[in-house]
């Protein structure tokens, strides 16, 4: 089929006629002109007056008196290895011991009866020991902490029933007199 020029061309004419008025400028939209207002002045400063004489400081109170009341620290049979439960009472102790760093402590040593008194006497001192490297490492002065061993020699509970031997398995904090 042929298309003569004859044809095409009002068809070319509609489709200028068409797509013409779309390329058509648009208008932008006027801005309103701004609106003058009333400026508004902040009244003067009024001079502030001088300040007024300082109340009276009181001062502050004096810091609650340590508890040196400690829990006895116990352990297992035949061990010097602090128990996982003595932890938060040796942490209360260093908090109360922080409160004066000049006071002196001593941590006595104690087993049960059983084993040899030789035994016994090494396994309160290795005890006492222990808990004063808590303490040395939880901030206290090694300085303020000396430390004894009775073995089994000062007993608090019956030492022929388990439940007595276990109460005998201690280490004691003490303010050094």
């Amino acid at each position: 089929m042929k298309v003569s020029k004859n044809s095409l061309f009002p068809l070319f004419i509609l489709l200028a006629a068409v797509t013409f008025p779309a390329c058509k400028a648009k208008k932008l939209a006027e801005k309103p002109a701004p609106v003058e207002t009333e400026k508004m002045y902040a009244p003067a400063a009024k001079p502030t007056p001088p300040p007024a004489a300082a109340p009276a400081q009181t001062p502050p109170p004096p810091p609650a008196k340590p508890n040196y009341n400690f829990t006895n620290i116990q352990f297992e049979f035949n061990s010097a290895v602090l128990k996982t439960a003595s932890y938060q009472a040796l942490d209360q102790a260093v908090i109360e011991m922080k409160k004066d760093a000049t006071v002196q402590f001593v941590l006595n040593g104690n087993s049960s009866s059983e084993g040899t008194d030789q035994r016994n006497m090494e396994l309160s001192v290795e005890r006492a020991n222990s808990v004063k490297t808590y303490l040395v490492n939880s901030g206290i002065s090694a300085d303020n902490l000396s430390v004894k061993g009775y073995g089994e020699s000062k007993p608090i509970a019956d030492n022929t029933t388990e439940d007595g031997r276990v109460l005998n398995r201690r280490v004691e904090i003490k303010l050094n007199k």
